[in-house]
């Protein structure tokens, strides 16, 4: 589990607020966009969880440290890894860069729900998926 998805992303005029920096709740848009091709990456979609093994999977907990704003324009690009795989949950760690620099890190817990909300084991083909990465 050491190989990291990179997702690269602009910022738009939309991310920004009053003073031209990304607003900071925008920056978790771009950290799910970036789970969400991670895992799409690797064959694991969020329809096809739902659809085919009825569950999703959510954010348990998340906490971030902001250490440089992005600003309009701005390349960015979103690198995720997974660090931990447990039975009906995983962990990550995703970093928001510009240009190398390290703006925002985001440690996330997700756990594995049936569709009823409540926990569930991960999906066999699910977890070696995510052990794979």
């Amino acid at each position: 589990m050491a190989d990291a998805h990179v997702f690269p992303i602009r910022v738009y005029y939309e991310d920004t607020d009053a003073g031209g920096v990304v607003y900071y709740a925008n920056y978790f848009r771009y950290f799910e966009r970036a789970r969400t091709e991670m895992m799409r990456s690797l064959g694991i979609e969020s329809s096809r969880l739902q659809d085919e093994l009825g569950v999703a999977i959510a954010v348990r907990r998340c906490m971030a440290e902001f250490m440089r704003p992005a600003q309009l324009d701005d390349m960015l690009e979103v690198e995720t890894r997974i660090t931990t795989v447990k039975g009906a949950s995983f962990m990550g760690e995703q970093v928001v860069r510009r240009d190398g620099e390290d703006l925002v890190r985001l440690d996330i817990q997700l756990a594995c729900l049936n569709l009823e909300g409540g926990p569930v084991r991960l999906p066999d083909d699910v977890r070696a998926a995510l052990q794979d990465s």
